[in-house]
């Protein structure tokens, strides 16, 4: 929608006032001819006032600028979530093969987590400049907290914080697009199920795309082993990488390990319900659903200097020694800045 250009009524007012005006008599009579007119204007004498003619007519003054377009910004958002809705209820808006929608993404999803991500955990990102502005890449993280809040955390803190405004594909578990609800936002936030297949082809896309090798294994590990990475699987990631050849981007989030302190894990519970672990914390389950209330911990991201992978020939995925080689660099660096951040770190909440 194009925005109208607005002309103020007042600047028509004080047009109209400037023409009226009645002009300024002179003083000191008459003057010579080819002599230029002198206007003075006249002064009160004292006890006496002005007739109402003579009295300068005061312009009047325009409002704050912000104030003249608060109502066009409002009538804008206004006019934008109408035409939202509209493409929504019409079915005018588009979804690529993986069900990610960018619109619904971009207006709902990241809106309702923006204010957990910014006033909640007040999250501090560094080393975004290490992410390309262009074409794919694949960050790799640490993962924890019990619940998978780190890998939301840091999809916006890419798209927030990155000069291009990159948007991160996750690589999520099978339970997650298990569930009914969660099923259906994952693919609509963008991600897709952790698998090379999906990876490769969104890294080929120029797609930027995140992963949590430790996966269930560094998400339910209890309080006691905090920060401390467990086995990146096979290197699978590394394969995936090497076969797009995108740089690899290590990732340390510390804040996470301290929002559920796990304190014990139910686990004929949890094969009973069919989850992988069933977490125990100082306020879950003794608290219902109270406890399932994060902490408010203080988190800081880093990314750290890509690895890159464009230099191997195309054989080298298939290398065991060289996967293994690339993927305990990673894991060192990313384990390294866990302890460089914590040692930096003054307060868990501050």
């Amino acid at each position: 929608m194009a925005d109208a250009k607005v002309i103020p009524f007042d600047d028509d007012r004080s047009r109209g006032a400037a023409v009226q005006r009645p002009a300024r008599r002179r003083a000191g009579g008459s003057r010579r001819k080819g002599e230029p007119a002198v206007v003075r204007e006249v002064q009160p004498m004292p006890g006496r006032t002005l007739p109402q003619d003579d009295v300068p007519v005061k312009q009047e003054e325009q409002p704050p600028q912000e104030h003249r377009q608060g109502g066009t910004s409002l009538e804008r958002r206004i006019a934008g979530g109408l035409s939202f809705l509209r493409r929504r209820l019409t079915g005018d808006y588009e979804i690529d093969e993986f069900g990610y929608d960018q619109e619904l993404t971009d207006q709902v999803l990241m809106s309702l987590i923006r204010p957990v991500y910014e006033k909640y955990f007040r999250v501090e990102v560094k080393g975004v400049e290490n992410i390309p502005a262009e074409g794919g890449a694949l960050i790799v993280a640490n993962h924890s907290g019990t619940l998978p809040l780190d890998g939301l955390m840091m999809q916006v803190a890419v798209h927030d914080n990155h000069s291009a405004n990159r948007h991160l594909r996750l690589l999520a578990a099978d339970l997650v697009f298990m569930l009914p609800v969660v099923n259906e936002l994952a693919r609509k936030a963008g991600h897709t199920l952790a698998c090379a297949e999906d990876a490769e082809r969104l890294l080929e896309r120029g797609e930027l795309v995140g992963v949590m090798p430790e996966g269930f294994k560094g998400i339910g590990k209890p309080f006691s082993e905090r920060y401390k990475l467990q086995r990146f699987g096979r290197g699978g990631f590394v394969s995936t990488a090497l076969r797009a050849g995108t740089p690899i981007i290590p990732c340390s989030i510390v804040g996470a390990e301290e929002i559920y302190p796990m304190i014990g894990n139910a686990k004929t519970l949890a094969r009973l319900l069919g989850f992988p672990y069933f977490p125990i914390t100082p306020t879950f389950p003794w608290l219902g659903p109270l406890g399932a209330v994060p902490l408010p911990t203080k988190w800081t991201i880093q990314f750290g200097e890509p690895i890159r992978t464009d230099g191997y020939p195309p054989e080298a995925a298939d290398d065991p020694m060289l996967m293994f080689n690339l993927t305990d660099q990673v894991r060192e660096q990313i384990q390294h800045t866990l302890y460089k951040l914590l040692v930096q770190r003054r307060s868990v909440f501050f």
